[in-house]
């Protein structure tokens, strides 16, 4: 059984110099020359490249998918290198599309790469889709993992989902024409700032390499119509215990967007939705932390703190971070306790939240607005931006 039934590999023929390349695969009986041919006739679109979409388009290249495309205007980053192999120490500040791109065509030049270098949004989403056989999600964000569904959803698109957190990560494919969707499991996102992002919880370096490639091989697999594809299934797999575990998946007959009275049938505002911006959309999310909360750069609070200035400062972040780095005479209070022990952060006082980058302590700011607190600030850039202009004896992480 295939899901992806127009690729018409009658359509496509290999060159001699493409039978040498992929001849591993034509002397197995379950590829051979038809299913290569396959290959070749099918598109993927990659949302993201970097943890997930770095395995995923490499093996995807070198395996003859015919058309690729890549969603992503994201710069790479020191931080990047430990888990996003497709992008080189070379690379850094270079866009990402640029870095991954020139691998990917080096690794096959029968394949064509395609790049859209723009955030993936409500306006563009389906007009970007509707070009490709098979959408493959690895991006670390509620609002994008729900626009991808609806949007995979309305137009009869397989969605080859992947997460990933720490040492743990899960796979399945949502294919609402013969299975459930993401949100048949997960018909709300979780409230704002209760599940942290790899950039606040950390991510195993190797464990994107795991999901993605297992994306890869369930991309092929619809591709050619062999197996048994996770429609229905998802894997849960736990770097530690390097155990997997795979639970089944039910359809919701009153899932607003694939059930049987669907009541959404267009594309809405997800940054609305899921109560926070998309975290790869740096641009907005700014906007959005200015518009909510005051903020002080570290050159203001530097300067604060030299002229004598009563400030105090909360670092939010977890206990092990502070062994990386700490700005002397900090108040250590993470942000999952933040509402705990609240009685010790004065409140005739200003008050400087601060963490990683900003975000953390942003959420930890409005949670003690709730509770009556009016003279906090928020460290803009976090402790990694104060390394960099204020001490850089400090490392950044």
């Amino acid at each position: 059984m295939t899901a992806i039934e127009r690729i018409a590999p009658e359509t496509v023929q290999l060159s001699h110099e493409e039978i040498r390349r992929y001849s591993r695969h034509l002397i197995m009986p379950e590829v051979g020359i038809q299913g290569q041919r396959k290959l070749k006739a099918a598109s993927v679109l990659l949302i993201g490249t970097g943890g997930l979409g770095s395995p995923l388009s490499l093996y995807l290249t070198a395996a003859g998918v015919g058309r690729i495309g890549l969603v992503d205007y994201d710069v790479v980053d020191e931080t990047n290198l430990q888990r996003q192999v497709i992008h080189f120490t070379s690379d850094v500040g270079k866009p990402k599309l640029e870095s991954a791109a020139g691998k990917l065509s080096d690794i096959n030049p029968y394949v064509v790469i395609e790049k859209h270098n723009v955030p993936l949004t409500s306006e563009n989403a389906l007009d970007i889709l509707a070009n490709y056989d098979v959408i493959i999600d690895g991006t670390d964000n509620f609002p994008t993992r729900y626009l991808v569904n609806d949007a995979c959803v309305l137009l009869g698109k397989p969605n080859v989902y992947g997460s990933i957190f720490r040492f743990e990560g899960q796979l399945t494919v949502f294919y609402a024409k013969e299975g459930p969707c993401y949100r048949c499991l997960f018909p709300e996102p979780p409230p704002p700032g209760l599940v942290p992002s790899c950039a606040e919880g950390g991510v195993l370096g190797i464990l994107p390499g795991t999901i993605g490639t297992l994306q890869a091989t369930e991309a092929i697999k619809l591709i050619l119509g062999i197996g048994k594809p996770l429609i229905g299934r998802m894997i849960l797999y736990d770097a530690l215990d390097m155990s997997f575990d795979t639970i089944k998946l039910r359809k919701n007959p009153d899932c607003p967007v694939c059930g049987e009275h669907p009541t959404l049938t267009h594309l809405i505002d997800y940054e609305q939705f899921c109560g926070v911006p998309a975290h790869d959309r740096s641009v907005y999310k700014e906007k959005n932390v200015q518009q909510q909360v005051k903020s002080i750069t570290p050159t203001e609070l530097k300067a604060r703190l030299d002229a004598g200035d009563n400030i105090l400062i909360v670092d939010v972040r977890d206990p092990h971070e502070w062994e990386i780095s700490d700005i002397q005479g900090s108040l250590h209070i993470p942000k999952s306790q933040i509402i705990a022990r609240m009685d010790e952060i004065p409140r005739d006082r200003e008050v400087v939240l601060q963490c990683k980058t900003g975000a953390r302590s942003r959420d930890a700011l409005l949670m003690l607005q709730d509770k009556g607190f009016t003279n906090l600030v928020n460290l803009k850039g976090g402790i990694n931006a104060w390394a960099r202009e204020v001490d850089p004896s400090l490392p950044t992480y």
